[in-house]
């Protein structure tokens, strides 16, 4: 008659976040836990769960449900993950987190859980938003205009939020047309640096140009990330099909050349149009 080999402990826990807990502490017990998990520190985590993040924002692009169930498990995991790094330096732990989300929530929301009138816009509710979130950063002693920005975040992103920013307080062009003939003005002296200056002058000519280019996004309500992102995706599905197409005839890309590729682009670009890709 054979054994039943011992069941481990986890699988008594309760399902759930009590059992994700009790899984990241045991990963990180410095004597049976994964040494991988040991080792890390909250600046090496960091970049998964910035991967993490876009991974739930393609599945929720994708309309893929079950995905979307996955990705948000892997991204709530980089929480507990942190927070346990945190809880074994005596820091704070995942019910901390959890406890200040909630009382900020509750703060930043008095038209539902206080006195105030909930028949609000959301132009409104946006603007008392913004309010709450200027008091806590003037709590944290962060009293400049473009204190509490993240610097982690991705360039574009952050170029548009330190431009809100400074916009909240006046400093920003009147209307868009201020900002074309900017566009045009650094456009102007990217060229002169390439012609005459240093590599690092274009460079920072370069930068300048790009952040105009956020900011014209911005006056016509366009999030900058996400339009290039979408300009990425139409690139990408557009030369996969070139490259289809030259599969076709027994080509790779790196047979062709410009002008047939670039044919091959034209056609493909008008199929895109009609939606046909």
């Amino acid at each position: 008659m054979s054994k039943t080999p011992n069941r481990d402990p986890i699988y008594e826990v309760p399902e759930g976040i009590e059992q994700l807990l009790e899984i990241m502490r045991r990963l990180r017990d410095p004597e049976t836990g994964c040494p991988w998990d040991i080792e890390q520190d909250f600046s090496t985590i960091a970049p998964f769960s910035i991967e993490e993040a876009y991974e739930v924002e393609d599945a929720i692009k994708r309309g893929d449900m079950a995905d979307l169930q996955s990705e948000l498990g892997d991204l709530l995991f980089q929480s507990v993950f942190q927070s346990q790094i945190a809880a074994d330096k005596g820091l704070f732990d995942f019910q901390d987190v959890a406890k200040t989300i909630a009382a900020k929530m509750i703060d930043r929301h008095p038209h539902v859980f206080g006195d105030q009138s909930n028949q609000k816009s959301s132009q409104q509710q946006t603007i008392d938003w913004e309010v709450q979130k200027a008091a806590e950063r003037e709590r944290r002693g962060e009293t400049r205009v473009l204190d509490g920005v993240a610097m982690g975040l991705p360039a574009l992103m952050r170029a548009q939020k330190l431009q809100k920013r400074a916009a909240r307080v006046g400093f920003d062009w009147p209307d868009v047309s201020h900002v074309i003939d900017k566009i045009v003005e650094e456009s102007a002296e990217l060229v002169e640096a390439r012609d005459t200056k240093t590599p690092e002058d274009v460079y920072e000519e370069y930068g300048d140009l790009l952040f105009v280019m956020v900011n014209l996004g911005r006056h016509m309500g366009i999030e900058t990330e996400e339009a290039l992102r979408a300009a990425n995706d139409k690139f990408t599905r557009r030369f996969n099909a070139v490259e289809e197409r030259l599969k076709v005839i027994g080509k790779t890309p790196s047979e062709s050349d410009l002008a047939e590729m670039d044919q091959l682009w034209n056609d493909v670009k008008e199929v895109d149009k009609q939606g046909l890709l």
